[in-house]
């Protein structure tokens, strides 16, 4: 399929691109305190669907839940709001819930996976990480990281729900939940909740980074006996951490050093591809070979 351009119509810098479960949709955040939501087909090219305004500031990201909750869109602004937006009639929006715990900008939101339950991570340059949770009434439960990163937590992403090794669909189990989070002071951390209450699971913090974290992103791992999570910095570095079982100390090692900021990892819905975004314009993919080393297998034309 050839690349296709999409006009946004936005006035300012786009800085969160999400494509809705089914490809169909794509929803933008902006430096214009808009999210824009865009129909996209292969013949039809693009389409201009819906323009949602309630942010005061730049939108940093937005995020779309599983369709099995319905037509549901999360976003961030530098406003320090968190807005859950809720589509009624087609492409008329409302904003279900407006978050404003955080004092100071909030820099990335992550859905869990929809095993876990509508449940939104949220991480704020106030240092704290938020996780909203749905309740069946509409209303929505709080529960807090205080402090995950002192000077400014900068990327979130949620664990798959199936620990590693286990059978898919076995359904013995609860659902993992487990948090990774990047921030200012250059580390990676691992959360998870025991009991209601969230707490480290990795000691000590992941520290290879020299500077910023930018993004973290935990792989699918679709019955894989390990954990993985990449991270990209600001020091020019991607690098892959790997735990091979619950208790077992991370282990980190550098993908490869770009020589300009990293800015997004993401990952192959079967967690094999890395894809990553750098300060060169450049978005390369990456795959581990059979000997544990990862190799460049293209450069994507942007």
């Amino acid at each position: 399929m050839p690349p296709q351009k999409i006009e946004t119509g936005h006035q300012d810098t786009v800085h969160g691109i999400a494509m809705d479960y089914y490809g169909k949709r794509l929803a933008t955040a902006s430096s214009d305190a808009t999210i824009k939501i865009v129909g996209v087909s292969n013949n039809a090219g693009s389409q201009h669907l819906a323009t949602l305004s309630g942010h005061r500031g730049p939108v940093w990201e937005v995020a779309w839940a599983h369709p099995k909750f319905g037509s549901i869109l999360a976003s961030c602004s530098y406003d320090g709001q968190v807005i859950i937006w809720k589509e009624g009639n087609q492409n008329e929006w409302q904003q279900a819930h407006v978050f404003n715990d955080h004092k100071t900008s909030v820099n990335a939101i992550d859905w869990a996976p929809h095993e876990v339950g509508l449940c939104l991570a949220c991480g704020s340059s106030d240092g704290n990480i938020s996780v909203l949770t749905a309740r069946t009434d509409g209303s929505w439960d709080t529960t807090r990281i205080d402090q995950a990163h002192p000077v400014g937590v900068t990327s979130v992403s949620w664990a798959p729900s199936m620990a590693p090794g286990s059978l898919v669909g076995s359904g013995l189990t609860d659902p993992v939940q487990k948090l990774a989070s990047g921030g200012c002071d250059n580390t990676v951390k691992v959360w998870k909740l025991y009991n209601g209450t969230w707490k480290m699971d990795c000691f000590p913090a992941l520290q290879m980074h020299t500077d910023w974290v930018r993004d973290v992103a935990w792989a699918p791992n679709l019955g894989l006996p390990k954990s993985t999570i990449a991270s990209a910095s600001q020091d020019g570095t991607v690098v892959i951490w790997t735990v091979a079982k619950e208790g077992d100390q991370w282990e980190g090692k550098v993908l490869k050093d770009f020589k300009t900021p990293v800015w997004r990892v993401s990952w192959s819905l079967t967690g094999n591809l890395l894809a990553v975004a750098d300060g060169n314009n450049d978005v390369t993919l990456w795959k581990e070979a059979v000997d544990g080393e990862w190799q460049e297998v293209t450069t994507v034309e942007t």
